[in-house]
């Protein structure tokens, strides 16, 4: 096989058509676009937005809200979820991800104090509420922040 037997396979691909070739071709003079006009200039029509120099939607509607760039989002479990988990004495946001208690960790994990706990374990998080750390002190375990 040499390189100018290469072929694309039959019917995988079509001609483009000739356009502009001379009045005999059948596409000669306006290259089948027709006469004049927007759509027979160069560069073809407007955009998906534009609204025949109306103001468009997206120009008309005004602007709302705020994103900070710089927010940190947690994945956040209470007390009483980690109190169901009886197999586990040290906690860690890779063991709750795998366990499928939390879906997504997000930018860290944050420990929150609904609920009770009521046997001493070990969990480390990226943050802690003030009634987690008082109440997981209160149970003899401990917090470590990761």
């Amino acid at each position: 096989m040499k390189l100018e037997d290469l072929q694309p396979a039959a019917g995988s691909k079509r001609k483009d058509k000739r356009v502009g070739r001379g009045v005999g071709s059948g596409h000669g003079k306006t290259s089948c676009k027709g006469h004049k006009g927007q759509k027979a200039r160069s560069g073809g029509t407007k955009g998906p937005a534009f609204e025949g120099g109306q103001m468009p939607l997206q120009r008309r509607l005004p602007k709302r809200g705020f994103k900070n760039n710089f927010s940190v989002e947690f994945a956040i479990i209470n007390l009483k979820d980690i109190n169901t988990l009886k197999d586990m004495d040290i906690i860690t946001p890779e063991a709750l991800l795998e366990k499928g208690v939390i879906k997504n960790l997000k930018s860290g994990l944050k420990v929150l104090g609904e609920g009770e706990i009521q046997r001493p374990v070990t969990i480390k998080a990226d943050a802690f509420s003030a009634s987690a750390l008082a109440k997981i002190a209160a149970a003899g375990g401990k917090a470590e922040v990761v």
